[in-house]
């Protein structure tokens, strides 16, 4: 229909600017932002996570904290998340809420290993650095009651919120890191309180022999 004064091709314009904008209207900033969920460019989602490069539902909170930038050895960053999550709640979780853990890159060399976990979710996290037996795959563990696995044999864990090693937890917002002597093998990284493991939060690392 033909508006008086010619005004059709304006009318059009408008109608178009709406509807782009209310089609990207979920989309923002990715890690260290507050509204979307892009991860590093290349990487894939982790068990836990939905999507292909983008988590659509996790809404990332915003790191204020870092970890040494001349930690030795070979780097893993380890993104920590929770899905529908907007406000900081403590470290349990219900069974199928969905979480991840995506650590990047996931082969390094032996060696000295750091790994900095980023918890860019609103839960409390942690990350513990366990070995993987020949024909063990990652996710096969099977929690106790308690909804966490067995952690003998641990390598480690990352768990000071803006520090090293075994703490409290790692508070939404915040990293820690540890630093390792990794033989040739597979390790599997896990969140390991109760029902994060369950809900997705693990990953293989593989140490290649040379």
């Amino acid at each position: 229909m033909k508006l008086a004064g010619g005004r059709t091709l304006a009318l059009v314009v408008a109608i178009a600017s709406l509807a782009l904008a209310g089609c990207s209207s979920g989309s923002g900033p990715g890690p260290g932002g507050t509204g979307g969920a892009s991860l590093p460019s290349g990487s894939a989602p982790g068990p836990g996570m939905m999507g292909s490069g983008s988590g659509p539902g996790y809404h990332f909170s915003t790191l204020t904290c870092t970890a040494p930038p001349d930690l030795p050895g070979s780097t893993v960053i380890v993104t920590l998340g929770d899905m529908g999550m907007t406000q900081m709640m403590g470290g349990s979780a219900p069974l199928g809420a969905h979480m991840m853990l995506r650590a990047v890159p996931g082969t390094v060399p032996p060696g000295k290993v750091s790994l900095v976990a980023e918890n860019m979710g609103w839960r409390n996290h942690e990350l513990v650095i366990l070995p993987l037996a020949a024909g063990e795959q990652a996710g096969q563990r099977v929690p106790g009651p308690d909804g966490t696995v067995d952690e003998t044999g641990s390598m480690g864990e990352a768990s000071t919120s803006c520090g090293a090693g075994a703490g409290e937890g790692i508070r939404a917002g915040t990293v820690s890191w540890t630093t390792l002597t990794l033989a040739p093998g597979r390790y599997e990284l896990i969140c390991n309180l109760p029902n994060h493991y369950a809900d997705g939060m693990y990953q293989e690392l593989l140490v290649t022999s040379s």
